[in-house]
């Protein structure tokens, strides 16, 4: 089984962690591959870097959500599911954490897992002549908003090229359902659009200077006059690993303390 590794170089624990996967997975049959900016971290010899794999069977993301996102955009479509091991606190989109890592890598192994369905979305800038350039599969959202120093931005949105409206705002998010859900317990609530519309972005003068788009909150481009942000769903969903037999809500009250009175003394 061929396993890439993606992990955030800013936990104390990954270099350990790393080095414990390294001695764990040929005994299980598993081929290590990790992405190059971690390459350091590894024991050696370290695994051969991402671009030299046959085809990945599974991706593990070693961090937070924040680490997960970054691994779906390196699988760049590729129906490969992600692992995500949790070494922070939350961990929204993650399934196992540093303390299950062996009894997760040994379901990996067993095919004993089921797998999430999460849709993507695939952006592209598009200018005047509708000449566009792709950009990096979203899971969470993609954001269009004022470089330098915060100042409001005029943009009209349509969807399918059908007006909806101009907005002098902050900016303007599309987000998934992965994504909106932590907009929708902060800001009442997004627009939700059939997954199958293109929504386009555009700034309108004279807010056509220094317009930036981010994706994911960690990466992002600058969009010149005449150009605007077009986002359609991704071609192939991300697929996150789930084990065992947690559901979405069972995950939700424990990752949110949903219903958790254990703070509250009793009468």
């Amino acid at each position: 089984m061929n396993v890439g590794v993606v992990g955030n170089p800013s936990y104390r624990d990954l270099k350990n962690i790393l080095a414990h996967l390294a001695q764990v997975a040929p005994r299980v049959g598993v081929t290590l591959y990790t992405e190059e900016e971690i390459g350091p971290l590894w024991p050696e010899p370290a695994p051969p870097p991402l671009q030299r794999a046959p085809q990945l069977d599974c991706l593990i993301t070693l961090g937070g959500d924040g680490t997960l996102l970054r691994g779906a955009r390196t699988l760049n479509g590729a129906r490969t599911p992600i692992l995500g091991v949790n070494l922070g606190r939350v961990g929204f989109l993650t399934t196992a954490t540093s303390q299950t890592l062996d009894w997760a890598l040994d379901a990996l192994v067993r095919r004993a897992y089921a797998t999430e369905s999460r849709l993507a979305l695939a952006p592209f800038i598009e200018d005047k002549q509708g000449r566009s350039r792709a950009e990096p599969i979203v899971l969470n959202d993609a954001v269009v908003h004022k470089g330098g120093v915060a100042r409001v931005i005029r943009l009209r949105v349509s969807v399918d090229g059908d007006e909806v409206g101009q907005y002098s705002s902050d900016g303007i998010v599309v987000a998934t359902p992965t994504g909106s859900t932590a907009y929708a317990l902060s800001a009442g609530g997004p627009i939700v659009v059939p997954s199958n519309a293109a929504v386009t972005v555009e700034p309108i003068p004279p807010s056509t200077e220094d317009v930036l788009v981010s994706f994911d909150g960690q990466v992002g481009t600058t969009m010149g006059a005449g150009e605007r942000l077009v986002v359609k769903r991704a071609a192939q969903p991300v697929l996150l690993v789930r084990l065992g037999p947690e559901g979405f809500f069972a995950r939700m009250r424990k990752k949110l303390q949903w219903g958790d009175l254990s703070d509250r003394e009793r009468k």
